[in-house]
């Protein structure tokens, strides 16, 4: 079973989208998980090679209707591991 890694981010609503956009252009993510301050779900997507591209428009645009909602949120990336070409 191909190892997994974690990475959270807390940042201002303000800088969400850009930094969504940071980690997808990166290409490792699995899956985005964003959550208010107090630890509730979001929004929760999964990342797959062929379905970056074709979904990142209605996600950004999904994800600036959440930045105008939040003060500050907590962005969990789940990362393939190094070696992982699934």
């Amino acid at each position: 079973m191909p190892q997994q890694t974690h990475e959270e981010y807390t940042i201002s609503g303000d800088k969400l989208v850009s930094k969504i956009k940071e980690i997808v252009k990166e290409g490792n993510a699995r899956k985005i998980i964003i959550k208010k301050e107090d630890g509730e779900t979001l929004i929760e997507f999964p990342l797959t090679i062929g379905a970056v591209g074709v979904l990142a428009a209605p996600i950004v645009a999904a994800i600036g209707a959440l930045a105008a909602l939040v003060s500050n949120c907590t962005i969990i990336v789940e990362r393939k591991a190094m070696g992982d070409d699934k």
